[in-house]
């Protein structure tokens, strides 16, 4: 049932994104700069956030991820604790337009006023490393982001 609502939603936002964003930027913060101040946040009960891979840079893209979630567990931040329990990371076994590859973030319960920004999350847990990360990050992408905001109008399991 997931892969049918997941390929409906996917097909809908590829014909016309609901709100659009563009991929990170391509270069990296000035040394020993932080990432640009961007909060991403989810205002409404959940999210999803599509990304579009390239095919040969998924592992670059899963290696971040990995560091995402250490950056989430090791955080003293109570909403960052809060947000690694209901964030969840999907990999699209059927090919996305272009042959990329789909991740998506799904966000359910969303952290109402938390900052989703990969990069932040990452520049709070390894400031060393963040200029790495983030052009690893930045380099794996095929195309933008899309940014979905949901609001739960039925749960049909209760």
């Amino acid at each position: 049932m997931f892969r049918i609502a997941l390929g409906l939603v996917v097909g809908t936002l590829s014909a016309a994104p609901v709100f659009a964003q563009t991929a990170p930027a391509q270069t990296p913060p000035a040394q020993g700069a932080q990432p640009a101040p961007t909060a991403r946040t989810f205002g409404n009960d959940a999210g999803m956030v599509l990304n579009f891979i390239k095919p040969d840079k998924t592992a670059d893209f899963e290696a971040v991820v990995a560091k995402l979630k250490e950056a989430l567990a090791k955080s003293e931040k109570p909403e960052r604790k809060e947000q690694a329990k209901s964030w969840q990371v999907f990999k699209s076994p059927d090919p996305a337009a272009g042959g990329n590859v789909l991740y998506v973030f799904l966000i359910n319960p969303s952290v109402k006023g938390a900052d989703y920004t990969v990069s932040n999350i990452l520049a709070e847990a390894f400031p060393t490393e963040v200029q790495t990360l983030y052009k690893q990050y930045a380099e794996s992408y095929a195309s933008g982001q899309n940014f979905v905001n949901l609001q739960l109008i039925s749960d049909l399991g209760k």
